[in-house]
């Protein structure tokens, strides 16, 4: 009977002080929690996806988080598994963000056990330290088994009832398996910012705005969500939706959009403004205003998906070039995360020791505007 009291005293208590934070206008945890989960597309995602959209709502504006593709799985001269970073090397902290892709297991005809291990194993430990994990996908043509680069009509075979359906939902249904088995230390499911068909509106990829109808690319992207999330139960993903830089206006902007209840993240690749022998920072800034004042209509989040120079051919491109236009600008953008591309054993978009960019983008991670690993707030809770 006592311990019948307690409880029935415990839980008045409970729902009188929620009613007075209701009140004042303070929001509980769970309020906020449930409110964040039905703005996401999944309305059923983990508790840390959940609270990872929160804290990257919460970050936009204020400060912004700096990554890169591949991380820690390459760099300029090395390839391997051990977690080394160029990043690191240079400026004594991995970044907050990574980006990694599903081509590394989705390809047909190839033994994807390796690449499927070793990016498994960077994800989690990424994630373990704090950070943010993004996929993309180069998905090679699943109509010819040839490169993404390969052009051939593609997107109409593989809608229902297209001849390459099938095809396309066991691909699906590998992504899936890995998301259902990305884990943390706790055996919780790792939240992951899913960006499928990105800079659809270049003529580069298979799904590019030439190879498909406007009509198709939507029906493509909004089944895609579809099928991961209820079909096959994937609620670990945010969905990021990101053209390349070919717009100027919102209008043109959203011409292939497939609706705000497809899409979480709302971002934009932008190599072209950046480059030095096309530097255009003004075109640059409104291009990620456009995107970032969307984001804030809708209550969504604004992004920088790719950028970069690449070989960074200007020695102050990162505190001059991409700082100014995402921090410097009068009202300037509300962004979460900004990345550039991969280094790889020939090439490189981060500077290896000795470049004369290295005191450049030291200046730049260590910028309190800037968010690496070694400054980045909790992630995966709400606070």
């Amino acid at each position: 009977m006592k311990l019948f009291k307690t409880s029935l005293g415990s839980m008045i208590i409970i729902f009188i002080t929620s009613v007075l934070m209701d009140c004042a206008g303070i929001k509980s945890t769970s309020h906020i929690e449930k409110e964040c989960r039905l703005s996401l597309t999944d309305h059923h995602a983990t508790k840390e996806t959940v609270a990872l959209y929160y804290n990257l709502k919460k970050i936009s504006g204020s400060k912004i988080l700096f990554g890169q593709q591949d991380a820690t799985s390459s760099g300029y001269g090395w390839n391997d598994t051990t977690g080394r970073c160029d990043i690191k090397e240079v400026c004594g902290s991995n970044p907050a963000f990574y980006s990694w892709d599903f081509m590394d297991f989705t390809q047909t005809n190839t033994d994807n056990s390796f690449a499927e291990k070793k990016i498994r194993h960077l994800t989690e430990a990424a994630y373990n330290r704090g950070g943010v994990n993004s996929y993309c996908w180069h998905f090679c043509n699943p109509v010819t088994n040839k490169s993404f680069y390969d052009t051939t009509i593609t997107v109409k075979y593989i809608l229902p009832g297209g001849s390459y359906h099938k095809v396309y939902t066991d691909k699906l249904k590998l992504i899936a398996n890995y998301a259902n088995t990305l884990r943390g230390k706790k055996n919780e499911l790792i939240p992951v910012i899913f960006r499928p068909f990105h800079e659809f509106d270049g003529n580069w990829f298979w799904w590019g705005q030439r190879f498909c109808t406007k009509e198709e690319f939507m029906q493509l992207y909004r089944f895609t969500i579809i099928y991961l999330r209820d079909s096959l139960h994937v609620h670990n993903f945010i969905y990021a939706f990101s053209p390349d830089c070919n717009y100027q206006t919102e209008s043109k902007y959203l011409e292939r959009y497939p609706g705000d209840s497809y899409v979480d993240i709302i971002g934009t690749d932008n190599y072209f403004n950046f480059r030095k022998d096309e530097v255009n920072l003004d075109n640059a800034y409104l291009k990620l205003k456009i995107i970032s004042d969307y984001a804030i209509k809708t209550n969504k989040v604004a992004a920088l998906t790719e950028t970069g120079q690449r070989l960074i051919t200007d020695s102050l491109w990162f505190t001059q070039k991409l700082l100014k236009v995402v921090k410097n600008y009068p009202n300037p953008p509300k962004l979460a995360y900004m990345a550039v591309w991969r280094n790889n054993i020939n090439e490189y978009w981060t500077p290896p020791p000795g470049h004369p960019a290295v005191n450049d983008f030291i200046k730049f991670t260590k910028d309190t505007f800037v968010i690496m690993e070694n400054t980045l707030p909790s992630m995966y809770k709400i606070n």
